[in-house]
């Protein structure tokens, strides 16, 4: 008893929802240190602040563009990183959201 079915068939999802929920607190740290309501961002995402306020929370199943538009809405970027449970600094990195400045984008 206890044991939830994706626990059983996806060993590790544990992690994964420590990280979402992880990610939802940075996004909605940096939200608040540069003084944007909820209502605010929605507008610079071109969404309702309920989108805004799922998103925050960490729950369910998020769109990765809906988490870039988050990102450029607050003026941040968001690093992904691929890569294995052995070597979680290996793979593939690849940085979504707006170039910083001066970077060469082609």
């Amino acid at each position: 008893m206890g044991e939830r079915r994706h626990d059983r068939y996806l060993p590790g999802f544990g992690d994964v929802a420590r990280r979402r929920q992880a990610l939802a607190e940075a996004l909605v740290a940096r939200r608040v240190a540069v003084g944007l309501s909820q209502t605010e961002v929605a507008a610079r995402m071109g969404t309702s602040q309920s989108a805004v306020a799922r998103l925050e929370s960490g729950q369910g199943d998020v769109r990765l563009s809906s988490l870039e538009r988050y990102a450029a809405a607050v003026d941040q970027v968001i690093d992904w990183r691929l890569g294995g449970p052995e070597d979680p600094e290996a793979g593939l990195a690849t940085r979504l959201g707006p170039p910083a400045r001066g970077d060469d984008v082609r």
